[in-house]
């Protein structure tokens, strides 16, 4: 089967710069969260746990929409070609 080229995205991604912004307030809200000197250690290992999964899940629904949007532009070029 013929592969069609794909219409590159159109515009600024809006949704993707949103996904960017949250990564970089994880950042920065847990750089403020940071345990101090003789705090119990678990309390490092749950920031990070929750700091990484957070990032994770971000960048999963990047990819989501990243697909979705690809699906869209494909959908798009075959009802102009039907």
């Amino acid at each position: 089967m013929r592969q069609e080229p794909i219409a590159p995205a159109e515009g600024f991604d809006w949704k993707g710069a949103g996904y960017l912004v949250s990564i970089v307030s994880v950042l920065f809200l847990g750089s403020v969260a940071w345990p101090k000197p003789g705090e119990p250690r678990w309390t490092l290992l749950a920031l990070l746990a929750g700091m990484g999964t957070s990032m994770i899940g971000m960048a999963m629904r990047y990819v989501a929409h990243l697909k979705q949007q690809k699906e869209l532009r494909r959908a798009k070029a075959q009802a102009r070609k039907s």
